[in-house]
């Protein structure tokens, strides 16, 4: 399965959204090996960051691309779909497209890769007058 931004933000909610991105990956499992330094050279690349730019302006740096999730500390511009070696070697769209990049928050994309939902933000419990009154 191929996730596009352009099927996300039709999903409302952000556990909609975080079911639809998650892969449950194993800890510890080596996704570029040996050959890590093409995934630094690829986030250190002036197209890297002329890709992801756009990207955290389209969401407004929201969790997801999600209002009133907003990001308060690193943003990751996270891949939707696992990339591979070939696809940095070959530049495929599948690396810079915005249709395959989302905003996400280090737990979030935590979250994704391992399944951990314990790891995902949570909204503030809005309270109404008399919500903690024990006799009710």
């Amino acid at each position: 399965m191929i996730r596009k931004y352009s099927e996300l933000k039709r999903l409302i909610t952000f556990k909609e959204r975080y079911e639809y991105l998650r892969l449950a990956g194993v800890i510890g499992k080596s996704t570029f090996g040996y050959d890590r330094y093409l995934n630094q050279l690829l986030y250190t690349s002036k197209r890297w960051r002329q890709a992801r730019d756009p990207v955290i302006i389209r969401d407004k740096g929201c969790d997801l691309g999600i209002k009133d999730y907003e990001i308060e500390d690193k943003i990751i511009v996270h891949h939707m779909n696992p990339i591979t070696i070939e696809d940095i070697e070959q530049n495929r769209d599948i690396v810079f497209d915005p249709e395959f990049l989302i905003c996400t928050s280090l737990n979030t994309s935590n979250a994704i890769h391992y399944g951990d939902e314990r790891l995902l933000p949570q909204l503030p419990i809005t309270r109404r007058r008399n919500d903690t009154c024990p006799w009710r």
